[in-house]
């Protein structure tokens, strides 16, 4: 649980996942709990990152002045 108190976003999505499964009448052992919040963590960065990406694409700038010289896409 120690990398999980470090990280407060991971530590409130511990919890999240917690309440979640004691509302469904579930009992939510520690490991899979662990798990389930890493793998939520991972996807949630990796679809940030992919946004990053996106966004910082040259041919995607739509604020680039016509006198602005942008790399040429061959």
């Amino acid at each position: 649980m120690c990398l999980l108190c470090d990280d407060e976003k991971a530590y409130q999505a511990y919890m999240n996942y917690l309440d979640k499964m004691e509302r469904q009448g579930k009992a939510a052992d520690p490991n899979v709990a662990v798990n389930a919040v890493l793998d939520e963590i991972e996807a949630a960065a990796k679809a940030a990152a992919k946004k990053n990406v996106m966004q910082d694409d040259p041919a995607n700038d739509k604020t680039l002045s016509p006198f602005f010289c942008s790399p040429i896409n061959k």
